[in-house]
């Protein structure tokens, strides 16, 4: 391994002048900067960043814990903080939490562990208004930026966030004004804030237009392709009246339109659907698929933005990002007859559930 002693023997420099001017210190002139530079490249020299932190208290470690690394909603967000953090010379250390409490704080502990100079956590949503871990992180004092709604346990930190609840009310107004009334609605986890205001932008936008919300209507998914297929299943076995389906997310939007899709029902002409999120995944479908864009990428931005701030001792705004709807061919107007009554397929698919 090269040390700073092996450059300066090389240069014919003090090991003090050497360290100055890898440093970029002042009072070493910028030829002698430049010279020990190239030739430190040249010998393979690397800076050991753990001694470093130890001096000025600054590991330049962002933690980065997310629900899943499948999940496509993350990509581009972990794209522009990892981008950002590259720039201003940060590394992110990331870590998946599988939506799972304990698996949440072990991996924030490892984070802590290492020092890392801040924090950015999509929570692990629970019912409980308190979370050990989230009060840890407080106390000592990590700046700390969730991504996502801020709930009891996680309401002390500042937060970044898609405007869910208004881009969900625009969803379910692009169907009504379709001509749509009987609008099914898949629900995303109960304890997850964003699902719960999605399903809540859809209730206001049916009210607005003097529809009536039915209950009945409204099924219980969860946020993959797998929970929205087997919600698709139960609407055909309960020969729902539905004429359209809006999903909390675009992967039980997919899960759903494949079974729709298998059971000879077509999009949109006999059922139409609604996703939520703009992922790849929603544009390269069988039918591609009419969705909420969020600003997955600017959401990094502004998380990165938010946490510079922090680390300058500031306190920043909590934010919002407008989405905004993407119309593509799963949507259209409603048929003269519900297309699940039509299905012939009913009691086939119940035979086999």
């Amino acid at each position: 391994m090269i040390r700073l002693k092996d450059i300066a023997e090389k240069a014919g420099v003090s090991l003090m002048t050497v360290s100055k001017a890898l440093r970029d210190g002042p009072d070493v002139s910028a030829e002698t900067k430049t010279r020990i530079k190239l030739l430190a490249q040249q010998m393979g020299y690397m800076p050991d960043s753990t001694a470093q932190g130890l001096r000025n208290r600054k590991t330049k470690l962002f933690g980065l814990a997310i629900s899943s690394m499948t999940n496509p909603v993350f990509a581009r967000i972990v794209l522009a903080l990892e981008g950002k953090a590259y720039e201003l010379g940060y590394e992110v250390l990331l870590a998946q939490t599988l939506n799972i409490p304990e698996r949440e704080e072990a991996c924030i502990r490892r984070f802590l562990s290492r020092r890392v100079d801040g924090l950015f956590i999509s929570p692990v949503y629970r019912m409980a208004t308190e979370a050990r871990i989230y009060q840890e992180v407080q106390t000592r004092g990590v700046p700390t930026v969730i991504l996502g709604h801020p709930v009891a346990f996680c309401s002390q930190f500042v937060s970044v966030q898609s405007e869910d609840l208004l881009s969900s009310y625009v969803a379910t107004e692009h169907l009504l004004s379709l001509g749509h009334k009987r609008i099914a609605f898949l629900t995303g986890p109960p304890a997850s804030p964003w699902s719960e205001e999605r399903l809540e932008g859809y209730r206001r936008a049916m009210r607005a237009a003097d529809v009536e919300v039915d209950d009945k209507l409204v099924f219980q998914a969860g946020r993959s392709i797998e929970d929205g297929a087997k919600a698709a299943l139960q609407m055909i076995n309960e020969s729902c009246d539905a004429t359209a389906v809006q999903a909390v997310n675009d992967l039980t939007a997919v899960g759903c339109a494949e079974v729709l899709l298998q059971n000879g029902l077509r999009i949109p002409k006999d059922m139409s659907v609604v996703g939520f999120g703009n992922v790849l995944l929603s544009e390269h479908g069988p039918v591609p698929l009419t969705t909420v864009s969020q600003a997955k990428f600017r959401l990094g931005v502004a998380a990165m933005e938010t946490m510079l701030q922090l680390l300058r001792g500031a306190r920043p705004e909590s934010k919002r990002l407008p989405a905004e709807l993407v119309v593509r061919a799963s949507s259209g107007t409603p048929p003269a007859t519900p297309g699940l009554r039509q299905s012939k397929n009913a009691e086939h698919i119940e035979a086999h559930d």
